[in-house]
């Protein structure tokens, strides 16, 4: 606030109480995305859901390294239509016992699960960080502009995801 009052000269009242007014609404939404997401998980775990995909999942007679090239699949999948806290909540209780039933370690799926959802944050239809930058890009620059200036981001995005898909010391070697 400081700064916009000396720097820029514009801080008001009524400036404050619609930034506080917008990042309720925010953290509001937020919120009820949360709840929303921990109901239909909780309804999908009591109906056996987790279970019967776990189950499927782990009796498939491929190796454990496809199952997790899959379940990476499926998170970027679901990143171009979810944002990442529905896709944690859905996604993640019925992932993570299963890797760490293939023996993998779950602070490195927790690393891939990060960059995944890093690619959809950018990727489209609904990659909100092009929509961020279309609020204060020049109205010249469109929409189409913007998402085709993100693919070398998404390309260079998913190119860490392989190396950190193959090579699973590189994100736990601080460890």
């Amino acid at each position: 606030m400081l700064l916009a009052v000396l720097i820029r000269g514009e801080f008001s009242v009524r400036l404050l109480q619609e930034s506080l007014t917008q990042t309720l609404e925010t953290c509001g939404m937020i919120v009820w995305i949360g709840i929303g997401a921990a109901c239909l998980v909780g309804v999908y775990n009591l109906m056996g859901g987790n279970r019967f995909v776990s189950s499927a999942i782990t009796g498939l007679e491929v190796a454990p390294f496809v199952i997790v090239l899959v379940m990476m699949l499926m998170f970027l999948l679901l990143g171009m239509f979810l944002d990442w806290i529905g896709i944690a909540m859905l996604c993640l209780p019925i992932f993570v016992p299963i890797v760490v039933e293939l023996g993998y370690d779950p602070v490195w799926f927790g690393i891939l699960f990060a960059v995944s959802m890093q690619v959809s944050y950018i990727s489209p239809p609904f990659g909100p960080a092009a929509f961020y930058l279309k609020s204060v890009a020049p109205p010249d620059i469109t929409l189409t502009d913007i998402f085709r200036s993100m693919v070398p981001f998404i390309v260079i995005q998913i190119a860490v995801l392989g190396l950190l898909l193959y090579f699973p010391a590189i994100s736990t070697w601080l460890l």
